[in-house]
């Protein structure tokens, strides 16, 4: 059963990788995936680095120093260039991270398709995030997101969801 809902009953937080990396052309179709992302007016204001080399992991490992992240063989790093971003003529408001947000959910659910294991990594240290990747003045990482395949140790325990009619009013 290879449907919507399925797929997003699939994504999980995974914190336990094997060692692995997952193939070029699983990460590949993942890419592409996060490529085809809509965002606002089109504009695209993202770049996005794949880490895979142990050095840059290890730098990453001190910008969110927890012991299973370490264990990720591969990492992304979502960040939006300030520049591109659209902003909102009315009120002002920059569409950035609305449209990262979309780019990397776009990120989890191609890598669960693919097998993979991810999980979203918002509590970081951006400025030694910033300082690994060399990052210029206009690009700030929004999203580091692990990926591998997930760890013996993963269980997906379940994640606790409100029921329909908390979320959703019907008018």
């Amino acid at each position: 059963m290879n449907d919507f809902l399925h797929l997003c009953q699939l994504r999980a937080s995974v914190r336990s990788f094997l060692p692995q990396l997952p193939s070029d052309e699983a990460l590949a179709y993942v890419c592409e995936c996060v490529r085809m992302a809509p965002s606002a007016v089109n504009c695209q204001p993202w770049h996005v680095f794949l880490v895979k080399s142990p050095e840059l992991l290890a730098k990453l490992h001190v910008a969110y120093p927890r012991d299973w992240f370490a264990t990720a063989p591969a990492v992304f790093v979502l960040c939006k260039d300030e520049v591109l971003q659209w902003v909102r003529p009315g009120d002002s408001h920059p569409h950035g991270d609305i449209d990262l947000a979309i780019a990397t959910e776009h990120l989890c659910l191609a890598a669960a398709e693919q097998g993979l294991g991810t999980c979203w990594v918002c509590n970081f240290d951006i400025p030694l995030c910033r300082e690994a990747l060399g990052l210029g003045e206009t690009l700030t990482p929004v999203a580091m997101v692990p990926v591998g395949y997930p760890g013996a140790d993963f269980t997906d325990t379940g994640r606790r969801r409100k029921r329909m009619e908390e979320i959703l009013t019907e008018c």
